[in-house]
This record gives structure tokens, sequence and C-alpha cells, in this order.
């Protein structure tokens, strides 16, 4: 099967399957957003939205974080993975959104990565879920899914992000980000993929391999 034939396959089995995916993180306003992903590095989501509510209710903006102790946000954050080095790029970032950006969360990418803790995956997400900017984060989810089925054969996420970026419209780009995310959560999880149960699976490549 061609890369291209296989792509269109998966957008529209993810259409039917999955039309209103959206993040599991909970937020309100892009603030919230860029701090919830911030601190989901190498953190589950469910972990992230334990931790959020007592976070964002003490500080709801980011002149609040900023003017706040160190102490203080390490000790809402602190269940987290991390939680020293996320603590203190969280008070730097609100540093720099209060003093520097009228307390409002920049839009485009390359901005967004200036940011103390904020790298390409964090910027890419924020953009996309918020901005609706036509790129796909790629993170350990999606770079499995992205191999197994077939979408990519890059060695790094940079690579598999400018694959999926060369054939998924810009359109529809915000969204296949969280398809594919949600299906490498769910279903073809790293220890044992559901493939009997994936509506995938018939044009997936790893599937194939194992018949």
């Amino acid at each position: 099967m061609r890369k291209s034939e296989r792509y269109t396959l998966m957008m529209r089995y993810f259409q039917e399957a999955m039309p209103q995916a959206a993040s599991e993180l909970h937020f309100q306003n892009p603030f919230q957003l860029l701090v919830a992903v911030m601190l989901s590095a190498q953190c589950t989501d469910k972990r992230v939205n334990m931790v959020t509510p007592a976070l964002f209710e003490a500080y709801p903006t980011p002149a609040s974080m900023a003017a706040a102790s160190l102490e203080d946000i390490l000790a809402l954050v602190k269940s987290v993975s991390y939680p020293n080095s996320k603590a203190l790029h969280l008070k730097q970032t609100a540093t720099i959104l209060a003093e520097k950006f009228d307390g409002q969360v920049p839009s485009d990418i390359p901005t967004l990565m200036t940011l103390p803790g904020v790298g390409h995956k964090t910027a890419n997400v924020v953009a996309a879920v918020w901005f609706d900017a036509p790129v796909i984060a790629v993170d350990t989810h999606v770079f499995r899914v992205s191999h197994r089925m077939g979408l990519s054969d890059g060695r790094t996420p940079d690579a598999v992000e400018a694959d999926l970026e060369a054939y998924i419209p810009e359109e529809i780009r915000p969204l296949a980000h969280h398809w594919l995310i949600l299906h490498g959560r769910y279903v073809c999880t790293a220890r044992k993929p559901a493939c009997e149960k994936c509506g995938a699976a018939v044009f997936c490549r790893y599937f194939s391999s194992k018949r």
C-alpha cells in the first residue's frame, strides 16, 4: 500500500471514529493550557488534572504566578514529574508573560519557544489546541503510532512531524494531533496494542506484519 493511500484511509477512519477528539487536559484559557502542557512533560494528563485546579485557583494569571514564591508553586506541583524544574519554569515563564507580553500567551511557535520550559512539542501543542495552528506535536504516542501504522519511518520527532505535515491537510492537523495521541493512549498502546479491537488494523503496517 502506498503511503498516500494509507494516510487517506487513516484520516477517513479517524474522522468517523473520533470526530470530536480533543485534549484531555483541563483548561479554560491559553495561560492555563500552557501551564498544563508544561506540567504534562513525562507525566500523565490524569496527574496534571489533579494538580491544576488548586494551582489555577491560587494563580489565575501570569502576574499572580510571577508574584508567588518558588516554594509556594512547588508545593502545588510537587506530585508531578520533575517538580523542581517545572516549578521554576512556571515562575520564569509567568514573569516573562506578565512583563513582556502584557499577560498574554503568544500565538506563534518561535516566540512560545523562547519561554523557559517550552520546547518545540509544547509550543506546537499550545499553538494547535488554542490557536488552531496547522501543526502536529509529536509526543511518544504520536511517534509510536506513526511508525506502527506506516505513516512515517522518521528517526526523530522532527522527522515524523515533517512526514505527518506533508500528508495531512492543514485544516485537520490540529484534530489529527488528538487522533494519534488518543489512539496511542487507549488502543495502540506501547506494551500491548489492541489490534483485535482496532478499526484501523486493516491498513496498519504493524498489524499486517503480524499476520
